[in-house]
């Protein structure tokens, strides 16, 4: 078992930054590549951005590429989300899933509580 937790969301205008953290517990952490979603109440959970066990390889959405960085700290068993130029449309809850290094949520096997994201224009 692993246990995520996501921290850092807030209320930011149009053009800032936050940085999100996912902060894990349990079975080893570089074991599991790390995934970032989020989802409204209007749509179904979206692909943000993934990195692999041991942070070799990365993935991201159209939507955020040149905006969104993720990282991974193993020794901290934490990956983290940097966001910037924030738009009203990332406005969101981010939640991040341990698993396979995939786009899609059914390769994630372990899941946080989320993070709201909320970017006033």
């Amino acid at each position: 078992q692993v246990q995520l937790v996501e921290s850092g969301g807030g209320l930011v205008q149009t053009g800032a930054s936050l940085r999100l953290s996912c902060t894990a517990s349990g079975r080893t952490f570089s074991d599991y590549a790390i995934g970032w979603f989020r989802q409204t109440p209007k749509k179904e959970r979206e692909f943000v951005t993934a990195i692999i066990w041991r942070g070799s390889r990365t993935l991201y959405a159209d939507s955020v590429k040149g905006r969104f960085t993720i990282s991974r700290d193993d020794a901290k068993n934490t990956a983290f989300l940097q966001m910037n130029s924030l738009k009203p449309e990332d406005t969101a809850v981010y939640y991040c899933g341990a698993g396979s290094f995939g786009t899609t949520p059914d390769s994630y096997y372990y899941w946080g509580r989320g993070t709201q994201v909320t970017v006033s224009s």
